[in-house]
């Protein structure tokens, strides 16, 4: 979730109840200046979530890893 500093600053108690469930991140004139995550989420898990957020439906992993393998065997010859 995105929110900018003045709102976040107006809804406080309101965005402390959202962090159970997602993290927030707080923009000043369009940039990110802070992210307020669940203390009770690891990193690992905080960013597992992000880069499974990110993945292609159908995602094969093994595809996946002998197409990066290949780019890089490709690169390096």
């Amino acid at each position: 979730m995105v929110v900018t500093a003045t709102v976040f600053q107006s809804n406080f108690i309101k965005y402390l109840e959202l962090l159970t469930n997602d993290s927030i991140f707080i923009t000043m004139n369009g940039k990110t200046v802070a992210k307020v995550i669940n203390p009770n989420v690891s990193a690992v898990d905080e960013i597992t979530g992000i880069l499974a957020d990110s993945l292609p439906d159908g995602y094969d992993q093994k595809a996946f890893r002998s197409e990066r393998l290949s780019k890089y065997f490709e690169k390096s010859v």
